[in-house]
């Protein structure tokens, strides 16, 4: 066991800094074993601070300290001493000039935090406290500095130098090195600190600025990823457009600057004026990149770039203030996202994620407030919650608001605080002032855990033509706190009959936002002619979990009538979920599965209709996925949740086989386009194909392998291989395993597409998972020092592949708690966040539970354990 266990940061404990540090000029000097780290930082005393003593305290990790200096004078080793992460000097002047030098090794860095080698190229990662691994600094976000960068390094292995900023002066030595001079001239916490030296090509666009500018626009990558630039560039220059229009925000620096980097814990970083992305996020190519990567390449590209504004101009005063900055932007980005495609399927996918990912992580052992009361590691804090939660508190801010008061509001903002490291109360504070509106009770969604439950029921009463709505709100324990304080939520709400919405104001609108603030609350409509069926929580206004006692009837009704384009397809996931709940129960039993025909009829008619958005038709016919279903579970039988899903797309296939072929060819296009119109089609053309398969189809192997030999794009392609991969037929087989040759020997120069060879085969729900995923760690390809590998293959069977993953013989436990214990001694960040299936143990029959409990007892027993993985495996059991 542990010496010592870590303790808690609290919010409550926050002080001022007590020094501030104006300007830091660095020299970063990159050898053939190491970094040579000379640091002048301008410091003074805080007038805000009431701390009154003479001493110092600095952060540093992993330093080997080479010389110290105030004001020029050398320091002896009486004047200072290095305590574990702190280096402390015992007296210092209220305006001082420090000079340090410390010696790094970023070859040996495999933590990816500080500075680090990756492939071609050392990179930076700073957030949120990797800073502290490159220099001896005051590594917290509220200390803002204006930063001056010198990089010294051989001009052959590293000709290409970056700093923060623009490029100020650059030369030769006489030894075969060069060095370029950076200067950001905005202040800036540490964590935005970025560096990049390398081997690396170039791909150049410029845009011009709202009011004239002219702004150089650089990706860098490596020479083989020239040709995967254009869609990021093309996103970048769009998010700058965006910006502007909708934000008033205006780009500030006269260059712009992305890097792509294979080897990164992160997606990617906000870094002012020079971002570094994960390749994954950045690179996106149609022979190499699937329609949902291109999607994923424009939102975070767009995120970062909004960064720029809301995380760098105004950025966080603490780690408490984490969701200031993500939770906002990742509003921004969804927003963004929606305008340049379908906002209903932009809308739909994000709340399956929420649904999925960020409610299991609400009722789970590590649930937290948006705005945490106290953590022991901050980075166990980038979560869902955080991300997407803090999102959907934000958009809730602009339901009651309105698109025009929220815009006024932010603009207020950013006029305040620019320049400034502030708080969420900040931010509110800014809504409340342009729209009048007390905000008091809806701080309980940033400062409770949990996700809310609001239960509703209805009558409707003829004579008085009233129809009325009961709500009952509550929100279950969390670790923080028992007894949780009523939500402010807003209900978007719309009357819905067979011949159409019914008006809700002298208006005609159609839609009304209700704000539910008591934990009973009764709302009546007058003037209802004719009993409806209520559409309710339009749009997902609120981030619930919503009960309301929909008949099968109603909901297919619903799913064929309402006009609100998310509860069409809200309606039609419910429908599915309570017959596969029933069918659960049957499965358990023993009873004989029958598919209802309701459901056959209801996916019938949207295949039938020729005026939708062939991406939304796609998702209304998209079964609840097993992650959901388990979620939505008292005790999570896995068994019966794959049996029961895989039977209702087995029957879906063959009762709508001729439909389903028909949907196929009529969305098969011969010429490749990246437009929304074919990227649409071809989400329906491919789930069309997997129905076919599900059901068996005589013709369905021979279409998946055609597909798979002919495709000539990665969305077709790995459609295909998923499908040949998953097909439990013998015939079956030797296709499969031809396919998987093939596309490795197509794509083994290709990392990224590699990834998606390795994930392939890790969710593959055929027996025998885990086997397979073992043999793949012994294959070349693999990299247990990759984060992007680890994600793709462990990360995917563990957190992907319940049917295998939770064998009742308990080894997927073991799998995944002997890779976490050797992970945690190379990159704690990683190793933490891969133990979340683990967490999860109490929502599994006893068994399971038993088995589940002891995997985490044994990671939490392991000799010098992380803070990382310590809290995550310590809070779960």
């Amino acid at each position: 066991m542990r010496d010592a266990q870590p303790g808690n940061i609290y919010l409550k404990d926050y002080e001022v800094p007590r020094f501030l540090i104006d300007k830091t000029e660095l020299r970063v000097e990159i050898g053939d074993k190491d970094a040579t780290v000379l640091a002048n930082l301008t410091m003074r005393r805080n007038p805000a601070s009431n701390y009154q003593g003479k001493s110092l305290s600095l952060h540093g990790v992993q330093l080997e300290l080479q010389q110290l200096a105030v004001d020029g004078r050398a320091l002896s080793k009486a004047e200072y001493e290095v305590n574990g992460e702190e280096l402390l000097i015992h007296r210092v002047p209220d305006n001082f000039t420090l000079t340090s030098e410390v010696l790094i090794r970023p070859r040996e860095n495999t933590s990816l935090e500080g500075l680090f080698k990756s492939r071609t190229m050392y990179c930076t990662q700073c957030e949120a406290q990797g800073f502290r691994k490159i220099t001896y600094y005051l590594d917290r976000p509220d200390v803002m500095s204006e930063f001056t960068t010198t990089v010294v390094a051989s001009k052959s292995e590293c000709p290409v130098l970056l700093s923060n900023g623009n490029l100020h002066d650059w030369g030769a030595l006489d030894d075969g090195r060069h060095w370029a001079t950076w200067h950001d001239p905005f202040l800036k916490p540490a964590y935005l600190f970025a560096l990049v030296a390398g081997d690396l090509s170039l791909v150049e666009d410029s845009f011009t600025t709202c009011s004239g500018r002219d702004v150089a626009l650089k990706l860098y990558v490596e020479e083989k990823d020239i040709e995967k630039c254009g869609h990021a560039m093309d996103s970048l220059k769009n998010a700058m457009v965006w910006d502007e229009e909708v934000y008033g925000r205006e780009y500030d620096l006269d260059l712009y600057m992305i890097v792509a980097v294979d080897d990164f814990n992160m997606g990617a970083m906000e870094n002012k004026g020079l971002n570094i992305f994960n390749t994954s996020c950045v690179l996106a190519h149609p022979s190499t990149t699937t329609d949902d990567g291109f999607k994923r390449v424009e939102a975070v590209v767009a995120h970062e770039y909004f960064h720029n504004w809301s995380g760098n101009r105004v950025t966080c005063r603490d780690w408490f203030q984490l969701s200031l900055k993500e939770g906002f932007t990742v509003f921004r980005d969804s927003q963004f996202s929606a305008d340049m495609g379908s906002a209903t399927v932009k809308r739909v996918e994000d709340v399956n994620m929420l649904r999925t990912v960020q409610f299991a992580e609400d009722s789970g052992p590590t649930a937290h407030p948006v705005q945490p009361a106290y953590y022991m590691e901050i980075s166990n804090f980038y979560t869902a919650t955080i991300y997407e939660k803090g999102s959907e508190v934000v958009r809730m801010i602009h339901t009651l608001l309105g698109p025009e008061l929220f815009r006024r509001g932010t603009d207020i903002y950013f006029e305040r605080h620019d320049g400034q490291a502030v708080t969420i109360e900040d931010f509110v504070a800014a809504m409340a002032d342009v729209s009048e509106r007390d905000f008091t009770q809806f701080m309980n969604w940033y400062r409770q855990a949990g996700t809310p439950r609001l239960s509703v029921t209805s009558d409707y009463d003829p004579q008085q033509q009233q129809f009325s709505l009961h709500f009952s709100q509550s929100c279950p324990p969390t670790p923080e706190c028992q007894e949780k304080q009523p939500y402010h939520i807003p209900v978007s709400v719309g009357l819905v009959t067979p011949s159409g919405d019914l008006p809700l104001d002298a208006k005609g609108n159609t839609t009304q936002v209700l704000e539910i603030t008591q934990p009973e609350q009764t709302v009546v409509f007058e003037g209802i002619t004719e009993a409806p069926v209520p559409s309710l929580l339009r749009g997902f206004s609120a981030p619930v979990k919503l009960s309301y006692p929909y008949t099968l009837d109603q909901l297919s009704f619903l799913m064929g009538h309402d006009s609100d384009g998310f509860n069409r397809w809200n309606a039609g996931q419910q429908l599915s979920i309570q017959l596969m709940q029933a069918l659960v129960t049957d499965y358990r039993e023993g009873t004989p599965l029958v598919l209802d025909q309701r459901l056959v009829e209801a996916f019938a008619k949207v295949l039938a209709e020729t005026d939708t958005d062939k991406a939304m038709q796609a998702l209304v016919l998209m079964l609840p996925s097993e992650y959901l279903l388990a979620e939505l579970a008292e005790v999570i039988d896995v068994e019966a949740i794959h049996q029961v899903r895989r039977f209702m797309c087995r029957e879906l296939g063959r009762e709508l086989r001729d439909t389903w072929r028909a949907t196929y060819l009529a969305n098969s296009e011969k010429v490749f386009e990246m437009s929304g119109a074919a990227v649409a089609k071809r989400s329906l053309k491919n789930l069309s194909l997997r129905y076919l398969l599900n059901g068996a189809s005589d013709d369905s192997l021979s279409l998946m392998h055609t597909q798979f030999m002919e495709a000539d794009n990665m969305t077709d392609r790995l459609s295909a291989l998923n499908g040949l991969v998953n097909d439990p037929r013998e015939e079956a087989r030797p296709l499969s395993e031809q396919a998987l040759d093939k596309f490795y020997n197509d794509w083994q120069h290709e990392p990224l597409v590699l990834n998606q060879w390795f994930q392939t085969q890790a969710a593959c729900v055929l027996p025998g998972g885990l086997e397979r995923v073992k043999v793949l760690m012994e294959h070349p390809a693999f990299d247990f020092h990759n984060p992007n590998k680890v994600r793709s293959l462990i990360g995917v069977f563990c957190n992907s592949n319940l049917i295998n993953f939770h064998d009742e013989a308990g080894e997927g436990y073991r799998f995944l708690a002997d890779n976490v214990i050797a992970l945690d001694k190379l990159n704690p960040q990683i190793a933490s966040r891969q133990l979340t299936p683990l967490t999860k143990w109490r929502r599994y029959d006893l068994t399971r539970q038993a088995l589940m409990r002891e995997e985490l007892a044994r990671v939490l027993a392991e000799p010098g354990l992380s803070r990382d993985t310590y809290e995550i495996a310590s809070k779960s059991l």
